[in-house]
């Protein structure tokens, strides 16, 4: 199959014919509009039309005519100037009895040399559309020449993420550039009377350059001299990173002119400058990465479980504030160069600790550092992700936001505690055992086929599980602090206790996926004993629920302690995956040396 030819078509102001009203003759009409040109659509009064070519037909952008197709539709409809022959024909009919209608347009429209473009048949096609990528002046057609508009599709995509963020705005500074530096060549040679200077053609379909592109301009060779800035701007879009193109600004191109007109006047006493109109240290500098301040997940705590995106954060980082509770498996895997702030969070101190942390982070942005603020779980499951991504972004700096598995998900897994099971429990609901500034949250009321995490509850478990078991208030009372302010009729009453019977199971799963993790198996009845007797090891949560003993029961005990993890027992055979934090550690830390960044 020959190769198609590619091109750009100026189609302000011509017309149409779009065969059909589904949704791909919605999409043909909104191509054409945004193109300049007037669609028409031919389909019959009885025809189903697409809602939204309906809403475009309704305000007038597209005009209807309420006919089946006609040959003489193909010479009435165009404009007067090409002797009513419309410019284009976009036939959108599917299906097998539409065919014999198909290839009639087709061999009509090629007949009278009208570009035709028909639905799903190549070869009743005498052009195509390609997937494109439009900003601004740039754009990227991808064609796959009927094989595969799909993959034409996901090869448009990756083109385009190789791309600097607005590149079409470059090309158009580089264009206004080219434009006044051919203007002022052209108001040189005119008052010189001089036609010696041979400019520099350009075509965007031209591969490869003149001979002449990279010669040396000797300072008696005038002519060259004379055509040196269209040269110099041809070389830097030939040869610069496209990083560096796009960190020209307006200002640069009135420098560049400026430069230009003061040379020009040079040129023109036979004296010639090779200073350049751009300082590329400057360029250099701002295309640099900006200052960026990052929210991101750890995970439960093993390393394992770290995403790749955070842990390429980690490495690339340049300062880290990271919470108390990340493990300091995960901590291991910083680069030693990178200054790392950790979290002085205690009982009474929480908020004047986070307003430190979100001071530090402010002062590293404003002296040009990459922030990564290193969270346990994920940044907007209990985290404060939402109120510093707020807090950072009032303040002029947007956070990249990275998730992280949350252990309200992945704690009860590696203790066996599937957070749904059917027939058991088909809900879940992810609570904290701690309100805002220490207070406690009102307890979930009691159903039997429901999972419940909670949260940062071990350090104040009696309390909650008090709340838990006790029994619904037959007679409401008003919150506390709505008492204090008169709350009136409208005031939402709330009930007392969660009514959850005490021999519900449940689980206190501390240390999630670290080698000294630990799981209590008990009921409500004796948690509190059981957390008494054994102590707390935080990082921890508490499971609530049937689901509890699908997988695991703790037989007639009152309470089963299980001590270490072995998730990960065997994944290391032939997948170069380790069993433990430590192993994976190494291996991270290993790998950035490999790389370079430790």
């Amino acid at each position: 199959m020959p190769t198609l030819l590619l091109t750009a078509h100026d189609c302000v102001g011509h017309v149409h014919l779009i065969i059909g009203s589904n949704s791909i003759a919605n999409a043909r009409c909104a191509k054409s509009l945004e193109v300049g040109a007037i669609p028409i659509v031919i389909a019959p009064q009885d025809a189903e039309v697409h809602y939204a070519l309906k809403d475009k037909i309704d305000a007038g952008h597209v005009q209807r005519c309420t006919a089946a197709f006609h040959d003489e539709d193909l010479t009435r409809w165009g404009r007067d100037e090409v002797d009513n022959i419309v410019d284009a024909v976009f036939v959108t009919l599917g299906g097998k009895e539409s065919m014999a209608t198909r290839t009639h347009i087709s061999t009509l429209c090629r007949r009278l040399r009208i570009p035709v473009n028909v639905l799903d048949s190549p070869n009743l096609c005498t052009f195509s559309l390609p997937s494109t990528h439009s900003d601004g002046p740039l754009q990227i057609g991808i064609t796959t020449s009927g094989k595969g508009c799909k993959l034409a599709t996901r090869i448009r995509r990756e083109i385009a993420s190789l791309l600097p963020p607005n590149f079409g705005s470059t090309v158009e500074r580089l264009g206004t550039i080219r434009r006044r530096i051919w203007e002022e060549d052209y108001r040189s040679n005119q008052a010189l009377e001089d036609h010696s200077a041979v400019p520099e053609n350009e075509d965007d379909d031209v591969a490869a350059q003149r001979p002449t592109f990279n010669q040396l301009v000797s300072e008696s060779d005038h002519a060259a001299a004379k055509t040196r800035r269209i040269r110099w701007l041809s070389q830097i879009c030939e040869y610069w990173p496209l990083r560096r193109l796009a960190s020209i600004t307006d200002a640069d191109i009135d420098a560049i002119l400026q430069s230009y007109n003061t040379t020009s006047q040079s040129v023109a006493s036979n004296s010639t400058s090779n200073t350049p109109p751009l300082d590329i240290s400057t360029l250099e500098i701002r295309a640099r990465p900006q200052p960026r301040i990052i929210l991101a997940g750890s995970g439960p705590g093993s390393p394992s479980l770290l995403t790749l995106a955070t842990h390429r954060a980690i490495l690339r980082a340049t300062v880290i504030l990271a919470d108390k509770l990340v493990p300091s498996a995960i901590l291991d895997l910083i680069p030693r160069r990178t200054p790392l702030h950790i979290a002085r969070k205690f009982p009474g101190n929480a908020e004047a600790a986070q307003n430190e942390l979100l001071t530090l982070g402010l002062e590293a942005l404003q002296n040009g550092h990459t922030v990564l603020r290193l969270k346990q779980g994920d940044p907007y499951i209990y985290g404060r992700g939402s109120e510093e991504f707020a807090w950072f972004e009032e303040r002029g700096y947007r956070p990249i936001v990275l998730p992280g598995i949350t252990s309200a998900l992945s704690a009860p897994l590696f203790a066996q505690v599937p957070a749904t099971s059917r027939g058991v429990s088909d809900q879940v609901l992810v609570c904290t055992g701690t309100g805002r500034k220490g207070k406690a949250p009102e307890p979930p009321v009691y159903n039997d086929s429901m999972t419940v995490v909670f949260l940062m509850a071990l350090h104040r478990i009696g309390e909650l599980v008090g709340s838990l078991v006790a029994p619904p208030s037959s007679s409401p009372t008003l919150r506390q602090e709505e008492l204090q302010k008169g709350g009136g009729e409208d005031t939402k009453f709330v009930v007392n206790g969660g009514g959850w019977p005490e021999d519900t199971p449940c689980a206190v799963v501390e240390r999630a996926s670290c080698s000294d993790q630990r799981v209590i198996r008990s009921t409500l009845q004796f948690v509190v004993q059981a957390v008494e007797a054994e102590g707390s090891r935080p990082p921890g949560l508490l499971v609530l629920g049937k689901a509890c003993e699908v997988l695991k029961r703790r037989g007639g005990a009152r309470w089963v302690v299980e001590e270490g993890f072995d998730g990960f027992e065997g994944l290391d055979d032939g997948m170069g995956l380790p069993g433990g934090g430590g192993e994976m550690t190494e291996m991270f830390a290993e790998r950035a040396r490999e790389k370079g960044t430790m």
